[in-house]
């Protein structure tokens, strides 16, 4: 039997207040609202039409997982389910990588995803008029954008929000310890948000146990639908002429390519053991760029783009190279993520031995996403047999997990983020490329003498209290 959105409302609400939910009102409209894709106007004005029996079954599906104890909404898109784990609250933060051009970009795609719903959203970054800042700022303190996108601006002093209920942190690494704990104090006393931090750089799992302890972890090791395996090749400095001969054989198939510098300007003085004339040998996009469109690629569209440019600059170097107007991309580690350009095929990375082998493969995977064969190419003149086993490792295997691995032996667990994100200290007994077992065996030690003495306070538990509060002396953030 057919039922009316307003009986389907009063319904749900009853089903929810039922079960205990506390805000039933509230979240009732909401799920309906996702469930119908109505507005919260549209719900009200078409209160008395009737739902369609799909519409009805996408509602109720909401409500049992809801009444199963699961904090979840659906974005609906295309009519098609994508699921986070949302507690349906006025405010939700998503501060999403670290470029404002990347956050523009979601701005854009969420606005048009979530407007259909009801759903508010708003933009807060770094490069906004002082003006702009100030209205984003009060419509967040008084609720007036359910959903706000942005850089570092979020944790700005200043920044106020109304409910804070859950906060989504894309490239979560790129997020210090500090930070984090700052975003999560804007709930407010006594509330604490949800939390979703996601990443595609490969965590070693032994680092993942310290670092996520107190998280539930879930991996994605498999390929999204239609993309494509990538080729990766290590070749020395005798090989560039072939390798200039294979970006020209590409992009005159139509495809385009990434050539990835270490470096902005070039620096004499940036020497590393075992290469052979480092001044030389390391490239600058700027005026690598520049020898190249006027010495071996006068007749194709090159530009550039790196973290020096301005916002404004940066995004345009991005569209032309979206839209096809760029053939080349000469560019630093700031394509590292969130650019998705389907039609490129090729990546060659200069001074592949500068970089880490999971930057190496974020690299890599900024190509294979569409129908096209692809390419990496990892060009170096180091003569470190290391830095070679390294280069060979990468374009071995294309499982992000054994790389991080691999990466983790070769720099240490206080090099592979950085202390200053993470605050990992520096074992003297414990092997985190190896000692898997005995961490996890740790970790449940840890956590069962916290579920019998939360705070430690036991006679018997004040040496434990006393020996971490030693060993992370000079990272006091990391007990938030």
């Amino acid at each position: 039997m057919a039922i009316t959105y307003n009986d389907l409302y009063l319904d749900v609400r009853r089903q929810l207040r039922e079960s205990g939910v506390e805000s039933s009102t509230l979240e009732a409209r909401e799920l309906v609202c996702f469930g119908t894709g109505k507005s919260r106007e549209e719900l009200t004005r078409d209160s008395r039409l009737y739902a369609s029996p799909e519409r009805e079954a996408q509602v109720r599906r909401l409500v049992e997982r809801r009444m199963a104890g699961e904090p979840v909404a659906y974005l609906i898109g295309e009519w098609e389910f994508y699921g986070l784990p949302l507690d349906i609250s006025q405010d939700v933060l998503i501060p999403r990588a670290d470029t404002e051009v990347l956050a523009e970009q979601h701005y854009r795609s969420l606005s048009a995803l979530l407007a259909p719903a009801g759903v508010r959203v708003g933009l807060l970054t770094g490069s906004m008029t002082a003006a702009g800042k100030k209205k984003i700022r009060s419509a967040l303190e008084f609720g007036e954008i359910d959903f706000v996108v942005g850089t570092h601006a979020l944790i700005s002093e200043g920044v106020a929000f109304r409910r804070l209920a859950l906060i989504v942190a894309d490239e979560q690494h790129r997020f210090g310890v500090a930070q984090r704990a700052a975003l999560a104090a804007k709930s407010g006393e006594g509330t604490a948000p949800h939390v979703l931090v996601m990443s595609a750089t490969p965590i070693p799992r032994t680092l993942a146990l310290i670092i996520y302890g107190d998280l539930d972890v879930s991996v994605i090791d498999q390929l999204p639908p239609g993309r494509t395996p990538i080729a990766t090749y290590v070749v020395r400095e005798d090989k560039r002429q072939r390798m200039y001969g294979f970006v020209r054989k590409q992009v005159e198939e139509g495809r385009q390519a990434y050539i990835i510098c270490p470096a902005v300007e070039e620096n004499p003085d940036a020497a590393l053991p075992g290469e052979e004339s480092p001044a030389l040998n390391l490239k600058a996009v700027k005026t690598y760029a520049e020898k190249l469109q006027k010495e071996v690629f006068p007749d194709l569209r090159l530009g550039i783009l790196h973290g020096k440019m301005k916002p404004r600059e940066k995004e345009a170097a991005m569209s032309a190279f979206s839209s096809g107007e760029t053939q080349v991309l000469v560019a630093t580690t700031v394509v590292e993520v969130g650019v998705d350009v389907p039609n490129a095929s090729l990546i060659i990375i200069e001074n592949a031995d500068r970089f880490g082998l999971s930057q190496l493969h974020q690299l890599r995977g900024r190509v294979g996403r569409g129908q096209h064969p692809s390419h990496c190419v990892l060009i170096t003149a180091t003569r470190s047999l290391e830095a070679m086993e390294r280069l060979h490792t990468l374009a071995s295997t294309t499982d992000g997990f054994k790389i991080s691995e691999e990466d983790l032996k070769a720099r240490g667990p206080g090099d592979f983020f950085g202390n200053r994100q993470h605050g990992l200290p520096q074992m003297k007994l414990a092997d985190l490329a190896g000692d898997m077992r005995l961490l996890s065996e740790a970790q449940e030690a840890a956590r069962s003498l916290l579920e019998r003495d939360p705070q430690l306070a036991g006679p018997e538990n004040r040496p434990v209290w006393e020996r971490v509060r030693q060993l992370f002396a000079d990272t006091p953030d990391i007990f938030n």
